[in-house]
Parts: structure tokens; sequence; C-alpha cells
């Protein structure tokens, strides 16, 4: 008998770190409530420590990188519009 593997959600995974993080309850009884194996919630725990700075991105960065993409898709609409015009005219 052949037993497939589960997959959990990303909001799942949260839930089980943030459980953990508040330690509220020990690992066993975490890994019970949830039905995970304790190495998993471990494991979950630092991963999403580890990537938690990824949740309050620095927004200037951001803002920095889109504005320089605003500006070439301007750059490409007026070009595209001169190309239609020189178009119109030549026909």
């Amino acid at each position: 008998m052949k037993t497939t593997r589960r997959k959990f959600s990303r909001e799942f995974k949260a839930k089980i770190a943030i459980e953990s993080i508040r330690g509220r309850l020990t690992l066993a009884e975490l890994a019970e409530k949830f039905e995970v194996h304790p190495n998993q919630i471990s494991k979950l725990k630092k991963e999403f420590r580890g990537n938690a700075s990824a949740a309050f991105g620095d927004k200037s960065m951001d803002d920095g990188e889109s504005a320089q993409q605003v500006d070439q898709l301007y750059t490409k609409i007026g070009r595209l519009e001169v190309e239609r015009d020189f178009l119109k005219k030549k026909f």
C-alpha cells in the first residue's frame, strides 16, 4: 500500500510557526495538536524566523524599481506613438 505525502498550505505552516514562537505549548503538544512531527515544527519555526524580514521589506527599494519600470514603459509608449504616426503619414 502506497501512502502519499501530505502537503500543507502556507497559511497552515505560518500558523504552526507562530504558535511555536509564542511558546504556550511544547513541541510535543503542538505536534499532537497539528498532527505533524516535532522536527517539522522546529524546521518551520527556523524557516519562519529566517524569512520574517521579507514580510517587512524595504518599500523604498520596491518604489525605485517600479519607478524605473514606469519610465521604461513611458519610453516604449513614446517610441510606439512615433512609429504609428510615421506609418500613418506613409500610407
